[in-house]
């Protein structure tokens, strides 16, 4: 198999799973978050949209290390200087309590191998402007963070002493 896919921080998690299937076993010894890829369902929906930038940040790595151990494994240049997804993890002015207005535990759908980001989307769009959407996951979800973001809602990111990580929307 002759392959033609350049390992970059934008690459799909899919993509490169596909194209070089050994990195797997890479991936998940560098990252043991990554074991969560065995599960069909997250292959399918999670690795197909999340980039390695996403992933590095989701296991609190530079995405420089992680796609450098990557092209390494391949035998592939490294980079250097490769950007940082940046999420907001300081409380920021418009946070309240008082301002909630929906939210989900994420936790009981990951486990049952389903994907929350259709569910926060719909709820995040009918919300009012003005309000908060608390959303609680078992690890940072880049990829519905930077989907959110997109539509244009803020976020901020607080991570819990357990592990977990509670992530607010807020719509303008």
């Amino acid at each position: 198999m002759s392959h033609h896919l350049i390992i970059t921080p934008k690459t799909k998690v899919l993509q490169l799973l596909e194209e070089y299937p050994q990195l797997e076993e890479v991936l998940i010894d560098f990252v043991p978050a990554f074991e969560q890829l065995r599960n069909p369902v997250l292959r399918r929906t999670v690795a197909r949209v999340a980039t390695l930038q996403q992933a590095a940040s989701i296991a609190g790595l530079k995405v420089e290390d992680l796609v450098n151990r990557l092209r390494s494994e391949v035998g592939q240049d490294l980079l250097s200087g490769a950007g940082e997804a940046e999420y907001k993890t300081d409380k920021p002015e418009w946070f309240s309590e008082d301002i909630i207005a929906g939210g989900l535990d994420a936790r009981e759908m990951l486990d049952a191998g389903e994907h929350p980001v259709g569910q926060v989307i719909a709820d995040l769009n009918g919300m009012k402007a003005g309000a908060i959407y608390k959303l609680t996951a078992p690890f940072l979800p880049a990829p519905l963070i930077d989907k959110a973001s997109s539509l244009g809602a803020l976020h901020w990111v607080r991570k819990e002493n357990d592990g977990h990580f509670i992530i607010y929307f807020y719509k303008e």
